[in-house]
């Protein structure tokens, strides 16, 4: 779509909007999906009360009333592209929150925002993914963005029923679930879920009647509305078919980190990633942080390696929440000792939050860390993004690829990918592929670790801004 005809979509959208005079009595589903948006975002935000939020297409104000009952005292700025949506949600919420016309495609407010939402908006804009990553560099750190959208299968059976009389539907192409779910903001952690609502209408009418006063009847490009008799040919077969529309909701959430930093982990023990770490600390200038060190019988710990072998300052180097001389996993080298790991002293370190910190993991995701929290969950609990070692040579695809699937199922942001070892064209380009990541660094084969070797591989890590994609923030 070229940028005049998708203004001129947008012009008629809002037009179409604008025009929805009984959009509040119609729009039962859009209800449905403030509701449900609201609770995941409420969630995420895990009892902490935004002070500054953005509303994207705000429409008559269903979502807008919730955020405004819920934090009073919040700053509140609503947008919406039609002005007189925006006229009926002042009319609902009222004077004490800011309202704006905005196209969410090209958001001109000033950020940052704690909170970021829009309800039932991502499927009428061109380039969801970019509107969501713009949004999202709006964010403070540990703010929250959640969005709707609709997805295929969205309104099928009007859709048959056109198809049954040798027409084409008019209603929107919606995407695939599975292109909704690659729309995550850079190093954002979350993920989309998606649901599926029927609504039964008195009659096909009636359904086009709902799109009207919706403002949903804008048909796509290139479809030509429906003569009378065409029309009326659809709705008898809407009819006899039920009558029911069904809906495909997709809603996304996600986090910004509340600290720069990465989580760095390994496709297993051993594969390279104290190595990596210093490289990083030294490429970053950054903090260092082992939450779990065990093995400290057999060798000096990663602390001190990290320290000897980047050469960061011991004080940019944060204790250990525990310590343990076997070498076993961080749990049962803590039963061996009689001691007990206590999950509240995992908390991420919050201190200089601006500098880089590397957190790294003991073995790989699915090691435990107490009796009942793996590394996968202290991954997801503290919400960096992942730097995942893993071995460049034979055997490395299983393990890479299902330890990426691991982390994306728990909606963790993944950085990238730094592979140790002798350089393997061929793997990094699966992985890359299979595993639509990006590989960070390959870091060969080294016959002594010493300082000097770090310094030198720390040239191949990209800096922390290339990492962010150099744009960090609005």
């Amino acid at each position: 779509m070229t940028d005049r005809s998708a203004h001129s979509r947008q012009t008629r959208i809002q037009h179409s909007f604008d025009a929805a005079e009984g959009y509040d009595a119609a729009a039962l589903l859009q209800r449905v999906a403030a509701r449900r948006l609201f609770d995941l975002l409420q969630a995420r935000l895990a009892g902490r009360a935004p002070c500054r939020i953005l509303e994207v297409g705000c429409g008559t104000g269903f979502l807008t009333q919730m955020l405004h009952d819920t934090w009073p005292e919040a700053e509140l700025i609503a947008t919406d592209i039609a002005p007189k949506m925006l006229e009926r949600a002042r009319n609902r919420v009222g004077k004490r929150v800011q309202f704006c016309e905005m196209d969410a495609a090209r958001p001109d407010v000033a950020g940052p925002f704690d909170l970021i939402c829009g309800n039932l908006v991502f499927q009428w804009l061109a380039e969801p993914p970019a509107v969501l990553q713009t949004l999202a560099e709006r964010l403070t750190p540990g703010g929250v963005i959640a969005v709707s959208t609709l997805l295929d299968g969205t309104f099928v059976e009007w859709q048959n029923a056109c198809a049954a009389e040798g027409l084409v539907a008019g209603t929107p192409e919606y995407l695939e679930a599975r292109t909704v779910q690659g729309w995550q903001p850079r190093l954002c952690a979350g993920r989309w879920v998606a649901e599926r609502c029927v609504q039964p209408f008195e009659s096909g009418l009636a359904f086009v009647r709902h799109l009207k006063a919706t403002g949903a009847s804008v048909p796509r490009e290139g479809i030509a509305a429906f003569s009378p008799a065409d029309l009326r040919r659809v709705m008898a077969r809407f009819d006899a078919n039920g009558a029911l529309a069904t809906w495909h909701l997709a809603y996304g959430c996600f986090q910004k980190p509340r600290r720069a930093g990465v989580f760095v982990t390994g496709t297993d023990t051993g594969v390279g990633k104290t190595l990596t770490s210093a490289c990083l600390v030294r490429a970053w200038n950054a903090l260092y942080w082992k939450p779990l060190q065990s093995g400290l019988a057999d060798e000096e710990g990663d602390t001190a390696t990290v320290i000897k072998l980047s050469g960061c300052l011991p004080e940019d180097c944060l204790p250990p929440a525990g310590a343990y001389q076997a070498s076993l996993s961080p749990l049962a080298a803590a039963q061996a000792e009689g001691a007990e790991i206590d999950p509240a002293r995992l908390a991420l370190p919050l201190q200089n939050p601006e500098r880089p910190m590397v957190v790294e993991g003991a073995g790989g995701l699915m090691v435990p860390a107490t009796d009942t929290l793996m590394m996968l969950d202290l991954a997801e609990r503290w919400g960096l993004p992942v730097v995942l070692v893993a071995r460049s040579g034979l055997g490395t695809l299983n393990h890479t690829l299902l330890s990426l699937e691991a982390m994306r199922a728990r909606g963790l942001a993944v950085a990238g990918v730094v592979l140790s070892g002798p350089l393997n064209p061929e793997n990094r380009k699966t992985i890359e592929g299979k595993g639509q990541v990006r590989i960070l660094a390959e870091l060969p084969q080294q016959e002594a670790v010493t300082p000097e070797a770090v310094r030198t591989l720390s040239g191949l890590i990209p800096s922390w801004d290339a990492v962010c994609g150099g744009r960090e923030g609005v």
